[in-house]
């Protein structure tokens, strides 16, 4: 059975030596253009069987001569051919070709490592994603030219040039006893020479056929034609140990970047690579991770072996260090190489102590190890160090604050005090308070105390200065910080009314050329001040709560006289006119000889003198459905300082409906027609009586901002609400409000039948009214709305609620019992 397991092996190993052979082949003449996906596809299993990723087969293509425009069309077709799906998935890594290695002596233990290591969540172990990253492949330059130390193996291709005298070229292949036969020289034993070596035999051998050359007029060169593949055994605590295929130009990191490097245990340090049975040289990653110097990188042979032994000493370091991680160590490096490891402290690293936590034969100890103490404490595996940040406090800061020129923290410098730090400052502003200032100082037990100082004494040197300490924070109050911010305000017939900033020396021209002067309507004369009373009697009933003063100023702001000079919080009031006014007008609208906008002639033009001015009603008017819309003074003309503001009373009545609504009222159809009654701005108007007995109490006085519309004759009736066909009725003088329902389908079943509501043309409103046992409905005039609201809805009595009425009536037979005995 291992004989057969053996030949299996021998046959692999024997098929790829023959596609590495068919690989090398001339690419010089090359056209990439000319050959087809299949060709290309073909390529890239070569590669693949070889162990090289896309980037080597460009080397590989590079190194047979083919040019570099070639290379970069290749490239191209390769990642077409990958995207277009017809190549197979290639692992962009050196692939294993046979697992040599036994999987029950290492391999299991090994495998076990590489699922702890996929699945780690703890600390991270520096160096660990070296050769898991992508980015880093550590690929052998393959257009190099031939090392002069390259060993020459089976299956080399040697190129040997004469130039000179003699002309002549030959490409042979090593054999596998590692002889070339040369013609007219014979056969040469290379194998295991270096090319240097090799060189030298070959030319005492060809000098026999060729003499120039000992004379030195016949040159000879020699190169390799071809770069063979090598077996290289990867073994130890390796992520994936086996045998690998590699370029025979690869390095010891080319080996431990195909395998994915060490394993969770094992050494970065100290990797071993063993040739005949003898470690030949010994690997410490960390100088490349630290310093990026490839030491001990050598040249892999074939049949190597790189051995990667357990760790000996691990250990962690955290907290305030630029590269928290594990970190092994190895004998005569100390706590500081760990810190220069980690890549030093961070700022905010507190550097006098780090604590060590470490493992006993029983239990666990914590050790503080002083700073002069790093470069001599030799750490022990399995030790954790934390590097613990510095205190948030200074040690010494004081600060001052308030009314002087650069506040901020200072240096508490040795004998510094409160006059010193003052001048520190640049010293007081102009509006600093004088009386007192206070130092804000920690207690030895961090409680706070509070010390008042007299500003102006301590800058004068008449009170005894005060030695400052750690933290104290010092605060000089401004002037301003200590009072009401003193304004004036000005309000009335000025055109920028408003609150100023109050200076001295101000006087009343002053702040009223602040607001922007009088306007027009504005009188200079009875300009009043309001001053707030500072000493009111206050247990007097008849008590002074303000002061007020007349003053009259020159219209054009003159400085006359003696001026009145204003007070912090003064009020000014300046008034209208005597007899000034602003034009009021009335739009007319509808069925009237001249419609359009009126200027109100004097305070008592009624209705009937508007109609009068606007000709009288045409022939088609609706007197009847005539109306009055008054949105009010205060919509029309905002900054008519005269009208009357009747928002209050739409407030009250606003306040009443919900009220009303909150009492029980759920009829939703009857509270929008409140609300549109009361936001409707009409007010209900007979105009036929008007026109007719003139300066009645019908004939309203008009006020700014009035529209009064005058309808043609309207011939309709609306029917809305709980009604089965809602919709508009031809009017017929004598019909009735249930003739009209009826017109609409009649009543819903939700119908409220006594709440119904009728509004007419002008704005007027009227509902279903009760006399002893009869109804008395509202007159249907044309163009009158019949609004049907909706009964309110009834909560159903729950099953608390009934045995709440049961328990009621139980108790009240009692009593009725008790009683009658």
């Amino acid at each position: 059975m291992k004989q057969s397991i053996k030949l299996f092996l021998s046959l692999i190993v024997l098929s790829l030596f023959v596609q590495l052979s068919s690989f090398a082949q001339n690419y010089s003449s090359v056209k990439v253009d000319e050959l087809s996906d299949a060709q290309i596809l073909q390529m890239i299993k070569k590669a693949e069987s070889v162990g090289y990723n896309d980037a080597q087969l460009e080397q590989m293509a590079a190194a047979q001569g083919m040019k570099t425009d070639e290379i970069q069309k290749l490239r191209a077709r390769v990642a077409k051919v990958r995207k277009q799906g017809s190549a197979v998935q290639v692992e962009q890594k050196p692939v294993v070709t046979g697992r040599e290695m036994s999987e029950t002596t290492a391999g299991g233990e090994i495998n076990n490592e590489k699922k702890e290591e996929d699945s780690e969540i703890g600390p991270k172990i520096f160096g660990s994603e070296l050769f898991r990253n992508g980015n880093i492949t550590f690929e052998p330059n393959l257009r190099m030219a031939t090392p002069k130390g390259y060993v020459i193996g089976p299956d080399d291709k040697l190129v040997i040039d004469l130039t000179g005298d003699n002309e002549a070229s030959y490409n042979l292949e090593v054999s596998p006893e590692g002889i070339i036969n040369l013609q007219y020289v014979g056969r040469i034993a290379v194998g295991g020479l270096s090319i240097d070596q090799a060189t030298s035999k070959i030319r005492t051998a060809m000098a026999k056929t060729y003499p120039s050359l000992r004379s030195g007029r016949t040159s000879l060169a020699i190169n390799l034609g071809n770069i063979r593949s090598i077996k290289v055994i990867m073994t130890g605590y390796v992520t994936k140990p086996g045998t690998y295929t590699l370029p025979s130009l690869a390095t010891v990191y080319n080996a431990l970047y195909a395998s994915g490097g060490p394993a969770q245990n094992g050494s970065f340090r100290k990797i071993q690579i063993i040739r005949n049975n003898k470690i030949i040289a010994t690997l410490d990653i960390y100088n490349f991770l630290l310093k990026g110097i490839q030491q001990t990188n050598i040249r892999l042979q074939d049949q190597d072996v790189i051995n990667i032994p357990v760790y000996d000493d691990r250990v962690e370091i955290s907290g305030e260090v630029k590269r928290a991680a594990l970190y092994e160590v190895v004998k005569g490096e100390t706590l500081q190489n760990v810190i220069d490891f980690a890549g030093g402290f961070t700022t905010q690293a507190y550097t006098a102590k780090i604590k060590a936590f470490q493992n006993t034969d029983r239990d666990r100890r914590i050790n503080d190890i002083a700073a002069v103490d790093f470069p001599t404490y030799a750490p022990k595996n399995g030790d954790k160090y934390v590097v613990e940040a510095i205190l948030d406090r200074f040690a010494n800061r004081v600060e001052i604050l308030g009314s002087v020129f650069r506040p901020g923290v200072y240096e508490l410098d040795k004998g510094l005090t409160l006059r010193g730090l003052i001048n520190k400052a640049d010293g007081l502003t102009e509006d600093a308070f004088l009386n007192r200032g206070y130092i804000n100082r920690l207690n030895p037990d961090n409680t706070q105390a509070l010390i008042s100082f007299d500003v102006a004494k301590i800058i004068a040197g008449t009170q005894t200065d005060i030695a400052l300490q750690r933290e104290d924070k010092i605060t000089i109050s401004s002037i301003f910080d200590l009072r009401d911010e003193y304004q004036v305000s000005i309000q009335g017939e000025v055109r920028a009314p408003g609150s100023f900033q109050f200076a001295e020396g101000m006087t009343l021209e002053s702040v009223i050329q602040l607001a922007g002067g009088f306007k027009e309507g504005a009188t200079p004369n009875r300009i009043e001040i309001s001053r707030r009373v500072r000493n009111s009697e206050a247990t007097s009933a008849t008590a002074q709560t303000a002061e007020v003063f007349i003053v009259n100023v020159n219209e054009d702001l003159k400085l006359e006289g003696e001026p009145f000079v204003i007070k912090p919080f003064d009020i000014v009031s300046v008034r209208n006119a005597e007899g000034y006014a602003v034009q009021k007008q009335v739009k007319l609208e509808g069925e009237v000889v001249y419609p359009g906008v009126y200027t109100i002639l004097n305070k008592n033009e009624r209705i009937s003198d508007l109609v009068r001015r606007a000709g009288g009603l045409t022939s088609s008017a609706y007197a009847d459905g005539a109306s009055l819309k008054r949105p009010g003074a205060e919509k029309v003309n905002p900054r008519d300082k005269n009208a009357i503001n009747n928002k209050e009373e739409e407030d009250k009545k606003f306040l009443g409906l919900k009220r009303a609504q909150e009492a029980g009222s759920k009829d939703t159809l009857a509270t929008e027609v409140e609300q549109k009654l009361i936001q409707s701005d009409l007010v209900g108007i007979n105009l036929v009586k008007i026109l007719k007995d003139p300066l009645s109490k019908f004939d309203l006085i008009v006020e700014d901002g009035d529209i009064i519309r005058v309808p043609r004759t309207l011939q309709t009736v609306k029917v809305t609400g709980e009604v089965l066909n809602p919709n508009s009725i031809v009017y017929l003088p004598g019909k009735g409000l249930r003739q009209y329902i009826s017109g609409a389908g009649g009543f819903t079943d939700k119908a409220r039948k006594g709440g119904v509501y009728v509004k007419y043309a002008n704005g007027s409103a009227a509902g279903v009214s009760k006399f002893l046992f009869f109804n008395n409905n509202p007159v249907i005039k044309p163009g009158a709305e019949i609004l049907v609201p909706k009964k309110a809805d009834r909560e159903r009595l729950t099953a608390q609620s009934w045995i709440g009425i049961g328990t009621a009536v139980a108790s009240l037979g009692a009593i009725l019992v008790s009683l009658l005995r």
